[in-house]
């Protein structure tokens, strides 16, 4: 007869002690014999769920990758801003990070293996450590650009090409009656403005960190830390 998890309900091998899906310990019974009942067979070692996650190695392993990972995505964030390029391609820097944090955490966890979701709650809050890291390191090389290193003329003149140019042609393919554009133009080429908008592009590429880092853990739950039975 086909043994199934109680939990999952995917088959579970004879004499497995681990539901190779989502990591619920099953119990082994014995039939009797004899004149007595053998005792059921009992793991030693403390299990594990999982789909839950221990947070404090998994903050520890998070952080000597995401603290990193976010100091070189705001290295290229800058990068870009003052060579007029995109760093979206470095966001999948993150991504890998957080699978890579998956596969470090999983190494000494009793089962040696977690679910997609958890991995996806590690690679979150990988997202959220790298993302700020990404803010703070890069609002200090835009002040050291500007203020030390000479860069605020090349800036303003940047913010104000994509502001005379981009963004008053978007505006208009969007609708937008020439007064308001002219208003929005006005706005935008103040100093309040330009740290207004700066502040939502570096929110929206933590937004997308959160989304890849998120996406990374469970990829690397997925492949990186595929079920398997533990040895006995």
């Amino acid at each position: 007869m086909e043994v199934t998890c109680t939990r999952c309900h995917q088959a579970v091998d004879e004499g497995a002690t681990f539901c190779p899906m989502c990591g619920l310990p099953q119990l082994l019974y014995q039939a009797e014999t004899g004149a007595g009942a053998a005792q059921p067979e009992r793991r030693q070692e403390p299990v594990r769920d999982a789909a839950s996650v221990a947070w404090k190695p998994a903050m520890k392993t998070a952080a000597m990758l995401a603290i990193p990972a976010g100091i070189v995505f705001a290295v290229v964030f800058v990068y870009s801003v003052l060579h007029e390029s995109g760093p979206l391609g470095v966001m999948f820097l993150i991504g890998a990070a957080a699978a890579w944090v998956v596969a470090l955490y999983v190494r000494n966890q009793k089962p040696a293996w977690i679910t997609i979701g958890a991995g996806a709650r590690i690679g979150l809050v990988t997202g959220i450590m790298s993302s700020w890291t990404a803010v703070a390191f890069s609002g200090l090389l835009l002040f050291g650009a500007r203020y030390w290193f000479g860069y605020g003329p090349f800036i303003d003149n940047f913010w104000h090409s994509m502001v005379t140019k981009q963004m008053v042609d978007v505006w208009t393919s969007f609708g937008v009656d020439t007064q308001t554009a002219a208003f929005l133009k006005a706005k935008m080429l103040t100093p309040e403005g330009q740290a207004e908008a700066f502040l939502s592009m570096t929110s929206e590429f933590a937004t997308g960190l959160l989304l890849f880092a998120a996406a990374g853990g469970a990829l690397g739950a997925r492949f990186l830390a595929r079920p398997r039975t533990p040895e006995a």
